[in-house]
Order: C-alpha cells, then sequence, then structure tokens
C-alpha cells in the first residue's frame, strides 16, 4: 500500500505539517544581516600614527597649505565585519591615492582565501581609478567590501581630503 492513499488523508495531513513545521524551523535560523561596525573607539587621526611608522613622520607635515603635497602613508581604522576585520593603509603622493593595501582581511579558511584573492585587487583597482572610497561592492565579497570602504574612508577622512 502506498502511504498517501486517499482513504487515509490524516497521514497527509501529518506529513503536511511535518514538513510546515520543518520549513518554519529552517527559515528563522537563517542569520539576520548584521552591518559591519568599526573597531575600537578611538578617532581615525589619533590612532593612524601608532600604526604605522610613515604615518607618524606625515602627520607631522601635514599642516597648514603642505598638507596636500609629499608622499603621506595613512593606515585606517580596523572595520569588523561578520567574517573578520578589515583594513586598509593608503599612501598619497601631491594629495592623490597612489596605492592602497589591504593590511588585513578574512583569510582564515580556504573559502575565505579564495573569496579575497579575486575582491581584494580589485577593490584596490576601484580605488585607485575612483580615487576615492565611492567604489562598487565585488560580487561574493560583499562584506569584505563594505569593511574595506568604511577603513578607507577614515583613512581619507584622517588626511582631510
Amino acid at each position: 500500500m502506498h502511504a498517501l492513499r486517499k482513504h487515509r488523508p490524516l497521514r497527509r495531513v501529518t506529513l503536511a505539517a511535518a514538513a510546515t513545521v520543518t520549513g518554519v524551523v529552517l527559515l528563522l535560523s537563517l542569520k539576520p544581516h548584521t552591518a559591519p561596525t568599526v573597531a575600537g573607539t578611538s578617532s581615525a587621526a589619533g590612532a593612524s600614527p601608532s600604526r604605522s611608522p610613515s604615518s607618524a613622520s606625515s602627520a607631522g607635515s601635514s599642516s597648514g597649505g603642505t598638507r596636500s603635497t609629499g608622499t603621506r602613508t595613512v593606515t585606517g581604522d580596523t572595520v569588523q565585519t561578520r567574517w573578520g576585520p578589515v583594513q586598509v593603509r593608503v599612501t598619497l603622493k601631491n594629495g592623490r591615492i597612489t596605492d592602497v593595501t589591504a593590511v588585513s582581511y578574512p583569510s582564515q579558511n580556504p573559502r575565505d582565501q579564495e573569496i579575497n584573492s579575486y575582491a581584494i585587487p580589485q577593490l584596490r583597482r576601484e580605488a585607485l581609478a575612483a580615487q576615492s572610497a565611492g567604489i562598487d561592492s565585488v560580487s561574493g565579497a560583499t562584506y569584505t567590501s563594505d569593511g574595506y570602504r568604511r577603513s578607507l574612508q577614515s583613512a581619507l577622512d584622517s588626511t582631510n581630503l
């Protein structure tokens, strides 16, 4: 005999109820989207010189009208994302972004390494082309992209650009 025959409607009702309960439990077990937060409570301008020796020497030379001349390296805030911290270091020459380096990013497992092996270079190219933190997210690396953008913006904010 087949389990879903018409002369056993109670069995069909039981199976439908079990499937519904299972579906609801699976939906409720999904993690909600959380926005990345900036780690630490210090300001970007106060925290950057202690992280990078080259930015400490450039911080003193950035007063007055000379703030957009010369080469400076500034490290942005560490941004905590769902998958791990993201932090970037920006090199500026005569007020233009000449290099962006990811100091830290999620790389604890092979999947993180795979995603970030293509996402980090693409984010770097976008930042250099845009000359700002107004860059697009990389598909498949949304959290890393958002953390990268926020850390980059904090570094640029500390240079008053």
